[in-house]
């Protein structure tokens, strides 16, 4: 069952909040998207297909639609919550221009922290959220744009991220490592290693780095004060390795974030 609930709407462009409580390996009936849209996933994970292409959509994926696009969806692991931006074909093309050729972008530390401020800003949508909005947008754009195409399925390297991508997000215990985590998807490190910046653009290193940014980001959020626990319940070595890995990927400290994200 999808449930989607508007929050904020202006002329040229609407935000809405969209849960999806389905659990199903297999694909959807065709859907045609009838206008321009962002997709985020701020909880959970699932598949989209569109033009033979497949994806797994996670925090770290997102998605854009065109008119006319027939996507389908797969639900393996269970619900999720996205945060989908609308937007009319004129302020699409004031934003976008003609820069975007593919449908998936990579959701750095940078771009999620943008996506975190717009849901925030909601109560102000003609100047906080507008603000926001090309924030996030601008960032998507250019990841879009400029980065090397994400993961897409009938590519064995791709087939291969994915999984890693999963092992990781579900923080299975031979994600701990490299060598490990190779040796559980029975290929050779070198080849792991490898795909990860051939088909997602960074390295498996930073991916997971960001992956455990983006969980640092949830409990900041959510209001909490100690660094030096997070850092240890996170697996940094201390708190200094945290604070810099997540300057590093967003541009900002955990204390300057608490504060942004709480306000």
């Amino acid at each position: 069952m999808r449930e989607a609930v508007e929050v904020a709407a202006r002329p040229g462009y609407a935000l809405s909040v969209v849960k999806c409580a389905d659990e199903h390996t297999g694909w959807s009936p065709p859907e045609v998207a009838d206008g321009h849209r962002m997709v985020l996933v701020r909880r959970g994970r699932f598949r989209r297909r569109v033009r033979g292409e497949v994806a797994d959509a996670d925090p770290t994926l997102a998605y854009l639609a065109s008119p006319g696009d027939e996507e389908r969806f797969a639900h393996p692991a269970g619900g999720d919550v996205c945060t989908s931006v609308t937007f009319g074909a004129a302020r699409w093309r004031q934003l976008a221009g003609d820069r975007v050729t593919r449908s998936t972008v990579y959701v750095d530390g940078v771009l999620d922290l943008a996506h975190r401020r717009a849901v925030a800003a909601i109560g102000d949508p003609d100047y906080a959220l507008a603000e926001e909005l090309l924030t996030l947008v601008g960032r998507a754009i250019t990841q879009a744009a400029e980065e090397p195409a994400p993961v897409s399925a009938p590519s064995a390297d791709g087939a291969l991220v994915a999984r890693a991508r999963e092992a990781i997000a579900e923080d299975v215990p031979a994600a701990a490592g490299l060598f490990p985590l190779a040796d559980s998807l029975g290929v050779s490190p070198y080849r792991l290693s490898r795909a990860f910046p051939r088909e997602l653009g960074v390295s498996l290193t930073r991916y997971r780095n960001r992956v455990r940014v983006g969980r640092a980001l949830d409990r900041l959020e959510a209001g909490e004060r100690g660094l030096a626990t997070l850092a240890a319940e996170l697996g940094f070595a201390d708190q200094a390795h945290l604070t810099r890995t997540v300057r590093e990927h967003t541009g900002r400290t955990p204390a300057v974030l608490r504060r942004l994200l709480a306000g």
